[in-house]
């Protein structure tokens, strides 16, 4: 109960700040919304993209889900919570930018590489995180015998390679992207340093964003 109380606080405390007859910050958002970027960012409690962007509302269009993961695109699939977003915010919202934002420690990439996902009787997880299997094969190929944390690392960031070029399997982005309409980014955060990292293609590493 003493979470849900600070939760209707701190609901008191937007109301006000947004709400208020001083701070019409959310009057132009009740027109619609225009966020020019979508972030894919993971379920985590401690990685909120808008918290760690110091976004306001109607800045970004966030999609979470276990891992940041982006499933290949399929058009005749079953249901994609994912995918119908990437359809909303690509097709109809017209983002200019896309960032896949992953982070260290990651439950899912963690289960994933240990071989234990979800609950007993469950399986959503393990078959969500097998989106995420050639990521997996591939760090354990370019680094076998190494240290867990050392793979887990590889893999959260694997997995962010692959959600990108996943991504261009649809083929409104990747026609988007050809145009040069829409970017795509990848985004490593580290929970320990407290730092960002961005993927940069003429490198081919995560480097530190300053």
């Amino acid at each position: 109960m003493q979470d849900l109380e600070r939760f209707i606080s701190g609901f008191r405390t937007f109301q006000k700040d947004y709400f208020g007859p001083d701070t019409p910050q959310f009057e132009p958002l009740k027109q619609g919304q225009s966020p020019k970027t979508m972030i894919i960012g993971c379920s985590d409690s401690r990685v909120d993209p808008a918290i760690l962007t110091n976004c306001a509302p109607g800045d970004i269009f966030t999609v979470r889900n276990v891992a940041n993961l982006v499933p290949p695109y399929e058009e005749n699939g079953g249901l994609h919570g994912v995918s119908a977003a990437l359809e909303f915010a690509v097709c109809h919202l017209g983002v200019e930018h896309i960032i896949v934002l992953g982070h260290s420690q990651c439950g899912g990439i963690n289960a994933l590489m240990a071989g234990s996902c979800g609950c007993k009787g469950g399986g959503f997880i393990s078959r969500w995180m097998s989106i995420a299997t050639p990521a997996k094969e591939k760090v354990l190929a370019e680094l076998p015998g190494k240290d867990a944390k050392l793979q887990q690392r590889a893999a959260e960031q694997a997995a962010i390679l692959l959600s990108l070029e996943n991504l261009h399997t649809f083929p409104w982005i990747d026609q988007r992207v050809t145009d040069g309409a829409l970017s795509l980014h990848g985004w490593y955060f580290d929970l320990n340093a407290g730092e960002l990292s961005e993927y940069r293609q003429d490198s081919g590493l995560f480097q530190k964003i300053n």
